[in-house]
């Protein structure tokens, strides 16, 4: 089977009039916007300085994807296409959105320079009111540059020259772009602090606010459970009577609704979004420390989640692929997910907060050389260390409202790791109402000695499980172990599979993963406080996935694993 033969249940259900048409961020949703995902012109350069001219390619998929249509990878990529902006629209301001842009984005509307980011890994907005023409049609124009791990950019597993646990790489714009149509004054953005009792709510406002109102109202299906009015920009309390709390076994969502008044009354502007209502600690008590949530004890067992498909490699072909994963998580008895060196989609997220999946985020890794001997490497150069840290700040920043989001992951087996206690200090500072982990696996591969930093001391054993021995404050958990692969005929990618440990058939790898729950059974009933199975799927040569890569085949008995995942999250959560 050749890589662009490789097909998902979705591959062929993807078209340029229905690419991901879903809206982008449920999180903060207006009824006027439209998606401009779909066929753009495309020009691209690749790596070797040769021009592909006269081509156009499916966006949001990236150009190395099939569904692309390219299935290249370039280095230099331009993209454009018209619009046509509603009459109604022009009465206030229009936002042009993008979910991601692989790595250094220049946009121009109407041959007007508008904005440049950079960062492959978060959504960036551009005002374009200004530069719209009175006729219909306007020109947006996009210059993507990417190194790949060439360069000094977050790059988590992309590789140029893919191959083991480096993987195709992602290049350009691989989220949805979109229009909205916003009042002059504005919702920005809302900060959402949830308690056990309630929130605290900070809507932030664009334009002027002298005499502006902010009206909040909380609603569960059963109608309104409270409602308030503040200011812009200060924090207003929304205490719930008979709060319900969000966990795994109720992923209870409460509908958000805001809205800014001016001094008569007149609803400037609405949004709407959703809460939930759940806190995540690390306590001792006479014992070990212990993960809690909602002031209980919680076993965090998640399979390590890469994100990756044959079809669309960064991005998922459909909404319902992206939400088919996630599911599976659930069906297979784990109460947790890690997202491993990549951000996802904010629907995604969204989808995480409804089926109630607790969510371990890592941060995208700096390009890291794997043919080094193990040992700490040279510390990434300052370009690097820059763009390190801006992008992680901005994704604290645009995933903060994500209930399902418990843990925080600054490095990953060392991979471009420096001064790691002050970062995971500043994580923590920025967001001290999640956990943070400092570095997952420090015990392996090219991390530093451990910092003694963060919330959660994180172990990597293969096959595993391990059994770390920290004793200090921090909660411990196993954040990678398993690795067992098989091969299915037919469902392989190019290359030479590889594991950890193979297995001949699906009743052994069923059989082994039970061997390995039994032994994680006891650790749960002593210190671990959450372990990590690598991993949900195979991604291109791995193939120690509980999936095949094309989500065609579940490579295990699921009510058995689910049975043996329920028991151990069960002993790990033990008052």
């Amino acid at each position: 089977m050749s890589a662009r033969s490789m097909s998902t249940p979705w591959t062929y259900q993807v078209s340029p009039d229905n690419a991901l048409f879903e809206h982008p961020r449920p999180q903060l949703v207006r009824p006027r916007w439209r998606t401009l995902n779909g066929l753009w012109e495309y020009v691209g350069r690749d790596e070797n300085g040769t021009v592909h001219r006269g081509e156009r390619i499916l966006v949001p998929y990236p150009p190395e994807s099939r569904l692309s249509g390219i299935g290249r990878r370039d280095e230099t990529m331009w993209y454009r296409r018209t619009v046509e902006v509603p009459a109604d629209w022009r009465d206030g301001r229009v936002l042009l959105h993008f979910g991601a842009v692989d790595q250094i984005a220049t946009v121009w509307v109407n041959h007007q320079l508008l904005a440049r980011h950079e960062g492959g890994y978060t959504a960036f907005t551009v005002d374009i009111t200004d530069v719209l023409r009175s006729d219909a049609e306007q020109e947006v124009l996009v210059r993507a540059e990417d190194e790949g791990n060439r360069g000094t950019f977050p790059v988590g597993k992309q590789a140029n020259q893919p191959g083991g646990i480096l993987y195709t790489g992602c290049s350009g714009i691989w989220q949805t772009v979109w229009l909205e149509s916003v009042p002059t004054v504005h919702i920005a953005d809302l900060d959402i602090v949830p308690d056990l009792r309630g929130l605290d709510l900070t809507v932030h406002v664009a334009g002027a606010v002298d005499g502006v109102t902010v009206d909040v109202s909380l609603a569960s299906e059963a109608g309104q459970v409270t409602r308030g009015r503040g200011e812009p920009g200060r924090p207003l309390r929304l205490d719930v009577p008979d709060p319900r709390l969000w966990s795994p076994d109720d992923p209870h969502l409460y509908d958000l609704r805001v809205r800014l008044l001016d001094g008569d009354g007149t609803v400037l502007d609405e949004v709407t979004s959703y809460a939930a209502l759940r806190t995540i600690e690390v306590r001792a008590g006479e014992g070990p420390p212990r993960i809690l949530l909602n002031d209980r004890p919680v076993f965090l067992h998640a399979p390590l989640d890469q994100g990756y498909w044959p079809d669309g490699i960064y991005t998922a072909p459909t909404d319902e692929a992206l939400r088919f994963d996630l599911e599976r998580v659930k069906a297979l008895g784990f109460n947790s997910v890690r997202k491993h060196v990549k951000v996802e989609p904010m629907r995604w997220y969204h989808w995480a907060d409804r089926l109630g999946l607790l969510v371990w985020q890592d941060m995208p890794s700096l390009p890291v050389v794997l043919d080094n001997p193990p040992g700490p490497q040279a510390p990434p150069v300052a370009a690097a260390r820059r763009r390190f840290e801006a992008e992680l700040h901005e994704l604290l920043d645009q995933l903060r409202n994500v209930p399902s989001i418990v843990l925080w992951v600054v490095f990953n087996e060392g991979w471009g790791e420096y001064d790691t206690a002050r970062i995971a200090e500043e994580v923590k500072a920025a967001d001290p109402t999640r956990l943070v982990i400092a570095a997952s696996g420090v015990n392996c591969c090219h991390s530093q000695p451990d910092s003694g930093a963060g919330d959660v001391y994180d172990d990597h054993t293969y096959v595993g499980p391990g059994r770390p021995e920290v004793t200090d404050s921090r909660a411990v958990v196993d954040g990678e172990f398993g690795g067992v692969g098989l091969v299915v005929d037919g469902h392989v990618w190019p290359g030479e599979p590889m594991a950890y440990e193979m297995v001949p058939d699906r009743e052994r790898l069923t059989a082994r993963y039970v061997e390995l729950s039994e032994e994680l059974e006891v650790l749960a009933r002593d210190r671990l406080c959450g372990a990590v199975y690598t991993q949900l799927t195979d991604v291109e040569n791995e193939v120690n996935g509980l999936l095949t890569y094309d989500r065609r085949v579940v490579k295990v008995t699921v009510p058995v694993v689910a049975e043996r995942n329920r028991a151990v999250i069960a002993a790990g959560s033990r008052s």
